[in-house]
């Protein structure tokens, strides 16, 4: 039922090649679970209190809230689709409620480092030092998702316009603006991908080295080569996501125009950021202020 349960998500509800191997690693993780303590070899079979064993057991093992409350709505989703179709006449996930979380602000790269790396930092000569950078350059300036960037390809691009076409979750499309220093690096890009690979490179913009489809990991080792140049804990594409996010709103741009442009579903999504700001305006204010 696993296997068929991701087709369902790939097909039906069209989600990410990321989310899809999301829900497969928690969907493996507590099959494993039921198989090595109840001996079951069918999720289906579940009922409550063995599913809050499972809980129970990610809890010992001191795994953080967030990353089980991530198991809890996969498993929710999981047998949603289960009762849907039959297979089972009773939800046991109904009694199952989410940890509490502790919340935590969003890591973001400082303005003044971030700009330095990419106005700056010695990027490689040829085919992968301009990748890399269009990728760094991509994820802060437009704010997209990774797998929103791996399934990029030139047609989502406008040149005339200067803007490119993103589907994000749920099949959602919004336009994104493309800065003034982008679009080149862009084109630049293009032409010494074509050079390098004489036409021969997969469709999506970004490519391995030997001109195949990116893969999730690759993004990741690039954000993380290139973030080690700043002082951020975290190293993730999502960083300079969030980064993007709150530079933004720290230059007064308006919440519900960054909410359209991240692809939030609601402005909830997007109120996170403001925290962030409003550490910065009292850094300000302690500092300038003759009473602070």
């Amino acid at each position: 039922m696993i296997e068929l349960f991701l087709k369902y998500l790939q097909y039906e509800k069209r989600c990410s090649p990321h989310t899809i191997t999301a829900y497969q690693t928690d969907l493996e993780q507590f099959a494993a679970f039921l198989q090595s303590s109840y001996e079951y070899s069918q999720p289906e079979l579940a009922t409550f209190p063995i599913i809050r064993s499972w809980i129970v057991s990610l809890v010992d093992m001191q795994i953080n809230a967030t990353s089980i409350n991530r198991k809890i709505a996969t498993l929710r989703t999981f047998y949603k689709f289960l009762l849907r179709r039959g297979t089972i006449v009773q939800n046991p996930m109904l009694k199952v409620r989410s940890l509490k979380e502790s919340k935590k602000l969003p890591h973001f790269v400082e303005e003044q480092q971030l700009v330095a790396l990419l106005d700056s930092f010695p990027f490689p000569d040829g085919f992968e030092g301009l990748r890399d950078r269009l990728v760094m350059e991509m994820l802060y300036g437009t704010g997209i998702r990774l797998g929103e960037l791996l399934s990029l390809d030139d047609s989502m691009i406008s040149k005339i316009e200067s803007t490119i076409k993103i589907t994000g979750k749920r099949n959602k499309q919004r336009i994104i603006p493309l800065h003034a220093s982008l679009l080149p690096l862009i084109e630049m890009y293009q032409q010494e991908k074509e050079r390098e690979f004489n036409g021969t490179a997969d469709k999506h913009l970004v490519v391995t080295t030997e001109g195949k489809e990116a893969y999730p990991m690759l993004i990741y080792r690039i954000v993380r080569k290139y973030l080690t140049a700043t002082t951020v804990d975290k190293r993730s594409p999502h960083v300079l996501r969030h980064t993007f996010a709150t530079h933004l709103l720290n230059k007064g741009a308006d919440l519900n125009a960054i909410k359209d442009l991240l692809g939030h579903s609601s402005l909830a999504a997007t109120q996170v950021y403001t925290h962030n700001s409003l550490e910065k305006l009292k850094k300000v204010y302690e500092q300038a202020h003759p009473k602070a």
